[in-house]
């Protein structure tokens, strides 16, 4: 009976976590048969704020999870922290940025998802039944390395060491597992010309990497390979009507490696001095899930410190009455 109940809840957990992430699958490819869906969730609250229109921005650290080739143009270390709260969990992902002028530019990363814990026995009531702690996470562990090309031309890849694991803690059935693969992400950023601020940018995620398996191959599942492309536009607004004031203005499509249904992407960014920003957006395809629809977002830079702040509008999370919402803590060095 107990291992009956221990079933039940595990059962439960992970169609929590399939149901949050295969929303966001669906979204994008009509299909909800991939597998390690949670490297579809957005990383970094610059880029949420921006509505995901990120491919052809040069966020910092955040651009490891959405375009390697956009850290080419870095000139200063970086370390980082970007956090994500939702009612899927919690993601911390934190990054270490080393420019060289030689070399080009080093990034180590790793991102941790927490999907919540969970009793293995949720109906133990007396000191015979003693319940066991589920705990489910999804972990990325990220090189990524990038260099200008040119003046015009930045080009980066990343390799991800990717696993998804349940373990398990005090009494508990045989549960605990992990099923592990790898990805590779290549991306380039191009500028028109010096005195034309339009930048194009493209990147394929996760278009290299073995199936995601758990026991055998008729069980394993394709990782979401992904592929977006995007241009962002520079407007400085004259000095007669906002002083000291750059609008940029984002546009993406996102789909699957495969083209067959592009959804766009759309970004705001009104800075005041490059230190203060507010930022609005609106991801298309996903706006019946937690990484799509409007979106706001806020950002500070002061001193050595970036701090941005992210929240999604819609989703299962806004509708529980907790919006997923994103902060992000860069120390440039």
């Amino acid at each position: 009976m107990r291992l009956l109940r221990s079933s039940r809840a595990l059962f439960a957990l992970l169609g929590a976590v399939l149901i949050s992430d295969a929303d966001v699958a669906h979204a994008q490819t009509g299909l909800a048969t991939e597998g390690a869906l949670f490297l579809l969730l957005p990383v970094g609250a610059r880029s949420v704020g921006m509505g995901q229109a990120v491919v052809a921005d040069r966020p910092g650290t955040e651009a490891v999870w959405w375009n390697p080739a956009a850290i080419g143009a870095a000139t200063h270390r970086e370390a980082a922290i970007h956090h994500s709260q939702s009612v899927a969990g919690t993601g911390d992902a934190v990054t270490i940025l080393v420019p060289s002028s030689l070399l080009g530019v080093l990034a180590l990363s790793v991102n941790i998802f927490d999907y919540g814990e969970q009793q293995s026995n949720p109906d133990a009531s007396g000191p015979e039944e003693v319940a066991g702690t589920i705990i489910p996470r999804s972990f990325v562990y990220a090189a990524t390395y990038a260099t200008s090309l040119g003046s015009y031309v930045t080009a980066g890849l990343t390799y991800k060491l990717i696993q998804f694991r349940i373990d398990c803690t005090g009494p508990c059935p045989d549960i605990n597992f992990s099923a592990t693969t790898s990805a590779l992400d290549l991306g380039a950023q191009f500028t028109v010309k010096k005195s034309v601020p339009l930048v194009i940018g493209v990147a394929a995620r996760n278009i290299v990497g073995l199936n995601v398996q758990v026991n055998d191959s008729p069980q394993s599942d394709p990782i979401p390979r992904r592929l977006q492309v995007g241009v962002q536009y520079r407007y400085d607004v004259p000095p007669r009507i906002a002083p000291e004031t750059a609008v940029r203005v984002a546009f993406d499509l996102a789909d699957g490696i495969h083209v067959g249904n592009p959804a766009p992407r759309f970004g705001v960014d009104v800075a005041y001095r490059e230190r203060f920003h507010v930022r609005g957006g609106y991801a298309v395809e996903a706006s019946q899930s937690e990484a799509g629809g409007p979106s706001i977002g806020l950002g500070l830079s002061t001193g050595n410190l970036v701090f941005d702040v992210g929240r999604i509008l819609t989703g299962l999370s806004a509708d529980a009455g907790k919006a997923p919402t994103y902060l992000s803590l860069r120390y440039l060095f």
